[in-house]
Order: structure tokens, then C-alpha cells, then sequence
């Protein structure tokens, strides 16, 4: 693949995980991990490693936006960042511990309990 096949390649998923961003809220690494291991070849850890990294900047935005149209519950917003730091400082640490196969079962299994949850759960 020529390099600006791969430029084009990597602005189209970024794309479409900003619209997954901005029209669930969340969603974007469930696109991006995959599409990073399957058409950039880069390593599992590194995929996620780098997800996270580019999921912040589209948070931004996204929030930005959302505020124009609906309130925010900041109470929230302190509570759950506080919450989500920590968890976000755990995770972190567990990636370097897990074997690739370990993090490739534990997201599938995430994304199935959501799958599961969004299609039949409230």
C-alpha cells in the first residue's frame, strides 16, 4: 500500500471513529483498536495504548458540542472523572501485565456484554 493510500486509509477510520465519538458518546476505541491491529499492524498493546490517546482529543470536541445543545450535570462530570482517573491509572498499569491473548478475550467480552445489554438490557 503506497503512503498516501495509508494516510487516506488511517483519515477515513479516524473519521469514522469521530462520528462514533460524537454520535454514542463513547465508541470510538471499539473501532479504532481493531482497525489499528487489522490494517496498520501495530501491536495489541500499542493499539490500545494509542486509542486512549486519540479518543481525548474527540472527547473534547464531542463535549464541546454537546454542551451548546443540553446541560451538563457537573456533579456528575466531578464524580465519574475522579472515578474514571483512577480507573483510567489502573487500567493502564494492567495493560503492560496482560498477554495480548488476555486483552483481546477481555475486550471481546466487553463488547459482547455491551452488544448484549444495548440490544435486550435497559
Amino acid at each position: 500500500m503506497s503512503y498516501l493510500n495509508k494516510k487516506c486509509l488511517r483519515t477515513a477510520v479516524g473519521a469514522l471513529v469521530g462520528i462514533a465519538n460524537g454520535l454514542f458518546g463513547a465508541g470510538g476505541g471499539t473501532i479504532l483498536v481493531p482497525a489499528m491491529e487489522k490494517f496498520f499492524k501495530v501491536e495489541t498493546h500499542k493499539a490500545h495504548a494509542t486509542a486512549i490517546a486519540v479518543i481525548l482529543p474527540l472527547s473534547v470536541v464531542s463535549a464541546v458540542i454537546y454542551m451548546r445543545g443540553a446541560p451538563v450535570d457537573w456533579r456528575a462530570v466531578l464524580y465519574v472523572s475522579a472515578g474514571g482517573a483512577a480507573g483510567g491509572y489502573a487500567g493502564a498499569n494492567w495493560l503492560n501485565k496482560l498477554s495480548a491473548g488476555w486483552l483481546h478475550k477481555i475486550f471481546g467480552a466487553f463488547l459482547v456484554f455491551a452488544a448484549l445489554r444495548m440490544l435486550f438490557g435497559k
